[in-house]
């Protein structure tokens, strides 16, 4: 949001003090900043909300940020009722008006005797209802029977808002009144501390907006296991933070001077899209810090993955449609697996186990089969029990059926058996609200067959990360076509195609450009509208033709990591529309290496998965190298023998390397004398998710 630095929304309570543990029904506060969506905050009591939250607005203010605050409750009550109390038409009028009144602590305050004294200066009619307290409060009704109010029930937005409840009430499930005689005196403490604007009341021209929202506009039930209020207030800062501006300005677009109104009412569609949108990453994401020159790839790498986000949008799948899709949430099992004890054999059923010597007893009619509702075995008798059948009610054992036999409706067999023979406990594998799958996972088969059996049928997915790959250079022309002199074929664009395709990502073919920058300039606009990243082979240097690296450097984002790494070494990085972009070396093996090494964790993350290191292993050298200290290298490799061999010359040119090998070997930056038999770190490229 280029209009507010900082969102803060907080989920009020109208109760006391809740303890030191988190629960539901209490105050639950998140922020986001740059795009970045905070973990919840829990708040034990409106004293210490109060205090969280004006602290908080001491840091952006004094860091000069604004800060867009949303609160759930309502800031206005139903027309006509602020001038029948405070004679003046002006909302803020109440707030001030409540706030002289209200009394506060965290073991309780005077909100329902408030009520009454309202009540009674209307002549008892109304407007409020609900006594939450063990005595009688002169007019103030406990229940809506009888009641009479001169006002409207609701405000117009309520009447447009499925669900939403009326400010008259005072307690009760889902009720707000109490929400709102607690929370406006503290929204009129903030406006005259901090010179806050309130929303649709003020213009929002100041530090510190205070707006109303409503997480229930957009938001349905919470996933299994969360705890709603920490989960709705984590999703709707997400949604206002995600907002662009000039949606946001149109949701703030309101007239509703008297009895203001829910941010988003008639924007739900769009509320709900920007809750699901990924954020994006900041302009100077990739900005080194001072002095860095020559980057070790450690370095590198770590840096790059303190700097990237997920970018990939986000949707519900059914478990059968998601399998190759990142989960974008950790999902809990709904039912334990296996739901209930179960026979692992087929055989026959009883309880207890049994000593050395022959045992006999009496068979019950009818038998236990998968999908059977459990009966009951009585003590001392026996039941036919197929695999995977659910264990009667007196039975916690099974015999095989191949050690019995079975004469005149009576079982016999030789112990021992021990109790709990041949059973599976329930939840034995997995107990119901147990983590099933973690987020940034890429979901398989085999996951899939694990959430069904836990009873999930749906699951929140990122969408496939579409990367843009376009190749830049004058001299490159299309394979199949003839080359003029001077030209070579591109072998850069379709590697790089296909390499996405082995990440799991779907690759968007952005063509072939030559050294215009005009040109250029375009087929970057072009893939920011179809990718979520874009890779581009070429031009990433700072020479007089590198125009990847001056076009990024007019939009402000260019970072160009000088990286001790041999091949490679310049990485260009930036945004593009909001997009990020890598740089690579137009040299194809160097443009290989730097996507494996790079471009590939860092993919990974943007499209919603884990930064993920490939897998190597130490082996014997097959072959002899003097290597010189100051940067990493990465040989092209293959295991022969036992023993990993390298490809015969190291030319960055010889791209028949890259086809002829299986894998990387990783030298350190040390210098170090290699001969046959030293241990080398050898990665094959099916750790990069690739086959060779």
């Amino acid at each position: 949001m280029s209009a507010f630095d900082t969102v803060l929304v907080v989920d009020w309570s109208g109760g006391n003090d809740r303890g030191p543990t988190p629960v539901k029904d209490a105050i639950w506060a998140c922020i986001a900043r740059d795009g970045r969506t905070e973990e919840p905050v829990y708040l034990r009591n409106r004293q210490v909300a109060e205090d969280w939250i004006a602290a908080l607005l001491d840091r952006e203010i004094a860091a000069g940020r604004r800060t867009l605050a949303g609160f759930d409750f309502p800031f206005g009550y139903p027309k006509g009722f602020c001038r029948a109390l405070t004679g003046s038409d002006d909302p803020l009028a109440l707030w001030s008006w409540l706030e002289a009144r209200v009394e506060d602590s965290p073991q309780a305050n005077n909100r329902f005797d408030l009520a009454g004294e309202i009540n009674r200066g209307f002549g008892g009619s109304g407007p409020f209802w609900f006594n939450g307290l063990q005595r009688d409060i002169d007019g103030l009704p406990k229940t809506k029977d009888g009641y009479r109010n001169s006002f409207p029930e609701r405000r117009a937005c309520e009447t447009r808002a499925k669900g939403s409840f009326t400010c008259w009430q005072l307690g009760g499930s889902g009720a707000v009144g109490g929400q709102v005689l607690t929370g406006l005196p503290v929204l009129e403490r903030l406006r005259r501390r901090f010179g806050a604007r309130a929303w649709p009341f003020e213009p929002l021209d100041a530090h510190v907006a205070l707006i109303e929202v409503w997480p229930s506009l957009i938001l349905g039930k919470e996933p299994e296991g969360r705890i709603r209020d920490a989960w709705q207030v984590r999703e709707i800062t997400r949604a206002l933070s995600a907002l662009a501006p000039d949606t946001l300005a149109a949701m703030l677009d309101v007239e509703a001077p008297e009895e203001g109104w829910i941010l988003g009412l008639g924007h739900e569609a769009a509320l709900d899209a920007a809750r699901r949108a990924p954020p994006l990453l900041r302009n100077d994401c990739f900005a080194l810090p001072p002095g860095v020159d020559w980057t070790p790839v450690s370095d590198a790498l770590a840096m790059l993955r303190q700097k990237i986000a997920p970018v990939a949008a986000v949707a519900q799948a059914t478990v059968s449609s998601a399998a190759g899709r990142i989960a974008a949430e950790d999902v809990t099992a709904r039912r334990a697996n296996p739901p209930h004890p179960n026979a692992a054999v087929d055989g026959y059923g009883f309880a207890g186990g049994r000593d050395e010597g022959h045992h006999e007893m009496q068979l019950v009619e009818g038998r236990a089969a998968a999908g059977d509702a459990p009966g009951a075995v009585p003590a001392g008798h026996a039941v036919r029990i197929l695999t995977g059948a659910a264990l009667p009610q007196g039975v916690d054992t099974v015999v095989l059926q191949e050690d019995v036999t079975v004469t005149d409706g009576r079982v016999a067999f030789r112990g021992p058996v021990r109790a709990g023979a041949n059973t599976r406990k329930a939840g034995e594998d997995v107990q119901r609200g147990d983590v099933v799958l973690h987020q940034g996972r890429r979901i398989g088969a085999a996951d899939a067959a694990l959430l069904s059996a836990c009873g999930v049928a749906e699951v929140s997915v990122h969408a496939p990360l579409r990367v843009a790959v376009l190749s830049t250079g004058d001299e490159l022309c299309e394979a199949g076509s003839e080359a003029a002199p001077g030209q070579i074929h591109d072998a850069n664009r379709p590697m790089l195609l296909e390499l996405l395709r082995g990440f799991g990502h779907d690759p968007v073919d952005g063509g072939r450009v030559g050294d215009d920058r005009d040109r250029l300039r375009a087929a970057l606009d072009a893939a920011s509208e179809t990718a979520d990243a874009i890779l581009t082979s070429g031009g990433a240097s700072a020479g007089d033709e590198d125009h990847v690296s001056a076009l990024l450097t007019e939009t402000g984002s260019m970072a160009l990591w000088r990286i001790a790494v041999k091949p490679g070494r310049p990485l260009a990085l930036g945004l593009w529309r909001g997009k990020p972009v890598f740089g690579l070396p137009g040299n194809p093996v160097a443009a290989m290496v730097c996507t494996l090494i790079f471009a590939r964790p860092a993919l990974s993350v943007l499209a919603g998965g884990v930064w993920t290191e490939p897998q190597g292993f130490m082996v014997p050298a097959g072959f002899s190298k003097r290597k010189k200290p100051g940067r990493s290298e990465f040989l092209r490799a293959r295991m022969r023998d036992g023993k990993a061999e390298v490809f015969a010359s190291e030319g960055s040119g010889r791209i028949s390397g890259l086809s002829w090998a299986e894998g990387l070997v990783e030298l350190p930056m040390d210098g170090m004398e290699i001969a046959p038999g030293t241990p080398v770190r050898y990665i094959p490229f099916g750790s990069f998710g690739l086959r060779s």
